[in-house]
């Protein structure tokens, strides 16, 4: 939610500051599946997890779909051989690696232009529905960004393909899961299930994808949330295998243990990839902006960043598309220090630049190859120096990935699943763990957030998760405070008002001016114990610029009572106006907040 003032400076503060929505409504238009379908998934859990195994089946196929999609356009735009993937290759026409990142860039630009103007409005991603719109996903927002997403990467541009399938992924799951008109916490839940489903195929690693749920689009684990989430990821991995899928991110072999005075090295790897990751999003942001300064139109800031990655790739095509077969084709191999450092800055610039100009996707994938080559780079580093030990390259690659990873992305189990899911390894996955918390501590500490959450707080979003706090944004002053209240004039003589108001009708009074403006509180028992001296009700108000506004939530309204350390608030239509339209007392107010706290932590518990 973005928070601003309003008013006159002597009403700024807590107490006027209100919030607005982005983005246009989700339609409400939804056709529901037959009644006795929604009263089955709505009265049985295990209906639940048959819908969530249907939305991880639609999330793999659509992943598998897309997948095939960006090679073929990749074979035919690259003029490359069959089999063979783009960023796995040296030999790419120099022409067409130019051309092909800038003319693409071009079509970017249009269909960014053609989506502002028949699209207005910003696609919800599943970490902000689950974080503030109870799940609710707009399908055919998820597809226009599906699009541009597969347009991007199939020109080149160094983006991944993971931030569309979460994004296709979880629509399907908050659409069906509003067409059987499921609760507000099943609803988020299903949209979990669609991000589960597509990134467990899109790396063959079901227990990756349930946890890339848990901890990054549901924002909690508990029991109630695992038997739908695991059957979305296994249904959309079994999906990948029948569809003759790559079969993994890929396959390495490791040793059998660590020793404890490897983990010595692990840990400062781990740091050095927290610092590298926090560079990369910094990065994103400086060209973001560095493009917005140039002034360039909408229309040619991609074609400009595709021309500048497709220069970038004349030195090394490894950089073109999200960087899949180019991390298969260097995990293992013997690469020299110096082309494993141009491979990192290369990628990086190329990932920044990218998403910088305006192309679709995201840096998931570009954070894991990122993190694999800075960990073989470590390990150069190391064996030069003499202090490599006992600790091989490809431990040290697997670690950066994971640390990189989880610094851009979050979600250190996930991370450790994936390096289990990939090497079969227990002592590699409680090194990648140890690192992943490392990382995660550490990027934490010193910058505060992932890469999807740095972008909420950039668009004003005050959100670090997607634990639910909607229902936090719902719970408005307007919605809560007492609209009948009883008002007397400023103008009121203060013998009239006790012969009026007797002690004991009342605790407080609003006083209205002359032009029926809010001129502040009056306190009943103090009017009556009032001296002489003091004759109109003018004379003994508070509160004259600390009200409420409806829009506020009950957090903003609890603060403005302790800002104006008073125990009740008048509620006024807008700072322009002042027209009072009801009364809010910090008791009631509190009630309300402890109340729906309690109810969303027995949601959280499975209660």
């Amino acid at each position: 939610m973005r928070l601003f003032s309003a008013g006159p400076a002597s009403l700024a503060g807590p107490a006027l500051r209100f919030g607005k929505r982005s983005g246009h409504a989700i339609g409400s238009a939804v056709g529901h599946a037959p009644r006795t379908l929604r009263a089955l998934v709505r009265a049985d859990e295990l209906g639940l997890v048959v819908l969530a195994a249907v939305v991880g089946i639609a999330a793999g196929l659509i992943v598998a779909a897309m997948n095939l999609a960006t090679d073929l356009a990749h074979q035919l735009l690259f003029a490359l051989p069959e089999g063979v993937r783009l960023s796995g290759t040296d030999d790419v026409d120099p022409a067409l690696s130019v051309l092909v990142p800038s003319l693409g860039g071009l079509l970017v630009g249009a269909s960014l232009l053609a989506a502002a103007r028949w699209w207005p409005g910003r696609a919800v991603d599943p970490i902000e529905a689950n974080a503030l719109r109870g799940g609710r996903m707009s399908l055919s927002d998820s597809l226009v960004v599906v699009g541009q997403t597969l347009l991007s990467n199939s020109v080149g541009a160094s983006v991944g393909l993971e931030a569309a399938y979460t994004q296709i992924g979880g629509a399907i799951g908050s659409r069906l899961g509003r067409s059987f008109r499921v609760r507000r916490a099943d609803l988020r839940l299903l949209v979990g299930c669609g991000a589960a489903g597509a990134i467990a195929a899109a790396f063959n690693a079901p227990l990756t994808g349930s946890f890339y749920a848990f901890e990054l689009v549901i924002g909690t684990y508990s029991l109630a949330n695992l038997a739908p989430v695991v059957g979305a990821a296994i249904a959309a991995t079994l999906v990948e295998h029948m569809l003759g899928g790559s079969g993994g991110l890929f396959a390495v072999s490791v040793p059998d243990q660590i020793a404890a005075l490897d983990y010595i090295p692990i840990l400062a790897l781990a740091i050095l990839c927290a610092v590298a990751a926090i560079g990369v999003m910094r990065g994103v942001t400086l060209t973001e902006e560095m493009f917005r300064r140039s002034r360039a139109p909408l229309l040619m800031r991609p074609a400009i960043g595709g021309l500048i990655v497709g220069v970038m790739a004349l030195l090394s095509p490894q950089i073109l598309s999200s960087g899949h077969a180019a991390l298969v084709e260097n995990f293992t191999a013997a690469i020299p220090i110096r082309t494993l450092l141009l491979l990192l800055v290369l990628k990086a610039l190329a990932s920044a630049i990218s998403v910088g100009a305006g192309f679709r996707g995201g840096l998931f994938f570009a954070s894991l190859f990122l993190g694999a080559m800075l960990g073989k780079l470590f390990a150069a580093v190391l064996a030069l120096a003499g202090l490599a030990a006992g600790l091989p390259a490809v431990v040290c690659a697997v670690v950066g990935m994971a640390a990189l990873a989880v610094a851009v992305v979050g979600g250190p189990l996930t991370m450790a699943f994936l390096a289990l899911e990939t090497t079969g390894s227990l002592p590699i996955t409680t090194a990648v763990l140890v690192a992943s918390v490392v990382s995660a501590i550490t990027v934490r500490r010193t910058f505060g957030y992932s890469f999807a959450t740095w972008r909420f707080h950039l668009r004003g979003e005050a959100i670090r998760s997607a634990v639910d706090v909607g229902w936090l944004h719902s719970m408005t002053v307007g919605r809560i405070m007492r609209r009948e209240v009883r008002t007397v004039r400023d103008d009121m003589t203060i013998s009239a008002f006790k012969r009026d108001v007797p002690l004991g009708a009342h605790n407080r009074i609003i006083v209205l001016d002359g032009a029926g403006r809010y001129a502040g509180v009056a306190l009943v028992p103090e009017v009556h114990a009032a001296p002489d001296t003091l004759t109109r009700m003018s004379e003994v108000l508070h509160y004259q610029t600390a009200v409420l506004l409806p829009q506020m939530t009950v957090k903003d309204a609890i603060a403005s009572f302790e800002a104006a350390e008073s125990d009740a608030l008048a509620v006024v239509d807008s700072p322009e106006t002042m027209k009072v339209i009801g009364l809010l007392t910090e008791q009631y107010a509190l009630r309300r907040y402890s109340e729906e706290l309690d109810k969303r932590r027995k949601e959280l518990s499975g209660e």
